[in-house]
């Protein structure tokens, strides 16, 4: 008979918090810390895999779970233009790069372009 194995990942949901058993960006209990802060937060337009259509990506934040679908939000309003949070990662539908990197030093985070 197998063991209780503890589940940290799905394919639907992608990563989940260990003690609520929910994707870690919406889980709203304490175990899902913050990222550790490794840098700053990098800001960078992609196109690849979305058929030539512009996607500006925000990752490196230091924040975690509805912290960042909030931050996300309001970074989506202010371009008023769609996007998600994945992964840890702000996706916002267009080339907003130069509005997101002022946005986020204002926020106080040093910010930088990649390529």
């Amino acid at each position: 008979m197998p063991r209780d194995v503890d589940l940290v990942y799905s394919t639907e949901k992608g990563r989940l918090c260990p003690a609520c058993r929910r994707p870690i960006a919406d889980c709203s209990c304490s175990t899902a810390a913050a990222p550790a802060k490794r840098g700053p937060v990098r800001v960078r337009l992609d196109t690849g895999g979305r058929r030539g259509k512009a996607v500006t990506l925000i990752t490196g934040v230091p924040l975690a779970g509805a912290e960042l679908a909030e931050l996300g939000r309001e970074l989506k309003r202010k371009c008023s233009s769609g996007g998600t949070v994945r992964n840890g990662t702000i996706e916002i539908q267009g080339d907003h790069c130069d509005a997101m990197i002022a946005e986020l030093q204002q926020r106080g985070w040093k910010v930088a372009r990649s390529s």
